[in-house]
């Protein structure tokens, strides 16, 4: 950049112009580096930071003081060891490098904290409930099974029958309430929307305890002597109390589900003729069809596993009963929940069992969510590609002017 100075002499009334030279910038060689690169010096400085972090804790911990908890020192050393990664993370990208260098280190650890003991759980389950799962588990009850007998007589086909008679029953129930709640809340400018909200959002809440405690207070004490099976101990009872539970879930759900949808449907459709209605159940349902089928078989894994609320309401029975509307009936967390109870050693290898296969229906069912969630667009939008490259006309190409003669 040129600048031009002009100066007027005191004998003279002419101005001097002056013209200094261009600042010329000083070349400095920076790498261009983005804060995802990790080399393998940046691991030494890590596993450097980690080691200078505990010798130094170690140090005042057990040398410089009387000593201390194993959890003060891993806790002091953590911080310790931040410290020394960010002084020197940017004393050698910069800062904005090691904000993020730091921020992973903090994110990949609390992933670790978490996910330790979840795998530890799922271990656990899986060594114990191996030790009685056998085929017939599936097929069998418990009918004629004493205290002396081993882990793997009888079975649990009794409680997979009434966890999915209880679950479907709660499904029905819920299912058609869940999607009207949400619709009412998206679609419609009603003034109780906020109120209804704030109810769905406090039953999410909710203690599944309380939905037990609430079916027995109000269906089954008040009814105990009419006589009536259906007003006593039976799955019925128990699918309304899941059904209370499932409710919430599935609202929310659906309502974030249905707000994915772009309004320019909504306004085409109406601009059509279409009603609300119509527009929400033609248009609005089968966009959102994907969301809400995760919808459903999120609020079914919240219900699968729910022990509090079937004590007061199905009660368990070790024999089969495929009546939900008649007799007390079982459930897999009831089976778990009463066998593991139990002193002897082959009931509770039964419950163990009982876990198990509890587990694998809530992970077959998440499975089943992420797998009719997912991603279809760039499966659609790959497929499209060879046909477009086929069907593209080639461009033809200009006349030149003797050739139009």
């Amino acid at each position: 950049m040129t600048s031009t100075v002009s100066t007027t002499t005191p004998a003279a009334d002419t101005p001097t112009t002056t013209t200094t030279s261009p600042r010329v910038p000083r070349n400095r060689k920076r790498t261009a580096r983005r804060p995802r690169e990790f080399t393998t010096f940046d691991v030494w400085i890590l596993v450097g930071s980690m080691i200078s972090a505990l010798c130094l804790n170690w140090l005042i911990f057990y040398r410089f003081t009387a000593g201390a908890s194993a959890f003060g020192f891993l806790l002091g050393s953590y911080a310790t060891f931040l410290l020394i990664f960010a002084i020197v993370t940017t004393d050698r990208v910069g800062r904005l490098v090691a904000t993020d260098r730091v921020m992973t280190v903090v994110v990949v650890t609390a992933a670790t904290v978490v996910f330790i003991p979840l795998v530890l759980l799922i271990g656990y389950i899986l060594v114990e409930g191996l030790k009685a799962l056998r085929p017939n588990f599936f097929f069998e009850d418990q009918q004629g099974i004493t205290p002396v007998m081993p882990a793997t007589s009888g079975g649990g086909f009794h409680a997979i029958i009434g966890t999915i008679e209880q679950v479907g029953l709660a499904l029905l129930w819920s299912l058609p309430l869940a999607l009207a709640a949400a619709v009412f809340l998206n679609e419609s400018r009603s003034k109780w929307r906020r109120p209804v909200r704030i109810f769905v959002d406090a039953m999410s809440g909710l203690p599944s305890i309380v939905a037990g405690l609430f079916i027995f207070a109000t269906l089954i004490l008040p009814f105990a002597k009419s006589g009536n099976p259906l007003f006593g101990y039976n799955g019925f009872m128990a699918s309304l109390a899941l059904a209370i539970t499932m409710l919430p879930t599935i609202t929310r759900t659906v309502e974030v589900v249905l707000r994915l949808v772009p309004d320019g449907l909504r306004e085409a459709s109406l601009a059509l003729g279409a009603s609300r209605a119509r527009t929400v159940w033609s248009v609005v349902f089968p966009t959102a069809r994907t969301g809400m089928t995760t919808a459903v078989v999120l609020g079914i894994a919240r219900a699968v596993g729910e022990t509090a609320p079937l004590l007061f309401t199905s009660f368990g029975y070790d024999l089969m009963n495929s009546n939900p509307f008649a007799g007390s009936q079982e459930s897999l967390p009831l089976f778990v929940y009463r066998n593991i109870r139990k002193p002897d050693i082959a009931a509770v290898q039964r419950g163990f069992a009982g876990a198990l296969v509890l587990m694998l229906i809530v992970l077959a069912l998440f499975a089943i969510a992420r797998f009719i969630g997912r991603d279809r667009t760039k499966r659609k939008s790959r497929a499209m590609k060879p046909q477009n490259a086929v069907a593209a006309p080639a461009k033809k190409q200009p006349l030149k002017g003797g050739e139009n003669d």
